[in-house]
């Protein structure tokens, strides 16, 4: 009788152990998602295959063949910043943002920056990446950091590290003795 009772026992957590769970909860494809603000579109989001994971300890959403993103900001609300990757992953709890391959961004004020991969922390609004970041502008200017960068995320501020690159001299402010 000690043996049937023992042998019909299941142990749950050795079973529920053995399932799966980091499979595409939800997939989307050709997703065109806007996000507004009291009537007024602040993003306008693009990827042709969006997956989202959601029954794992650490929830994320995978763009695994690229994205295209607009960002309009309320000092230049008729022009869009934006921003292209061939890859994109975000961690929900963390609210951290990452993309990688050919990564361009063009700010509101036109200056477009290019590299390799980006990582963006939302709530520390800061955007930062080692690879080497190529920045141009409508004059001409260009810089390369060569070892990386440190930015607001809305490219107000931004730090390069192990920087060179070219200037337009009529653009520069004039010296005086």
């Amino acid at each position: 009788m000690f043996f049937l009772i023992q042998s019909c026992e299941e142990d749950l957590t050795k079973i529920n152990s053995n399932k799966k769970t980091n499979f595409a909860s939800q997939i989307i494809y050709d997703a065109d998602i806007l996000q507004k603000d009291s009537g007024r579109v602040t993003v306008r989001f693009k990827a042709p295959l969006l997956e989202s994971y959601e029954l794992i300890d650490s929830p994320y959403v995978e763009a695994k063949k690229g994205i295209y993103l607009e960002f309009f900001d309320k000092k230049n609300p008729k022009v869009p910043g934006k921003i292209w990757a061939k890859y994109a992953k975000n961690n929900i709890k963390k609210d951290f943002y990452f993309a990688k391959g050919r990564v361009k961004i063009i700010t509101t004020e036109g200056q477009t920056f290019v590299t390799e991969t980006i990582n963006w922390d939302k709530r520390k609004n800061k955007m930062y990446t080692k690879d080497t970041v190529f920045v141009s502008d409508k004059d001409g200017n260009i810089l390369v950091g060569a070892h990386g960068m440190v930015a607001k995320d809305d490219f107000s501020e931004y730090t390069f590290f192990n920087n060179s690159g070219s200037f337009n001299s009529t653009n520069l402010p004039a010296t005086s003795k």
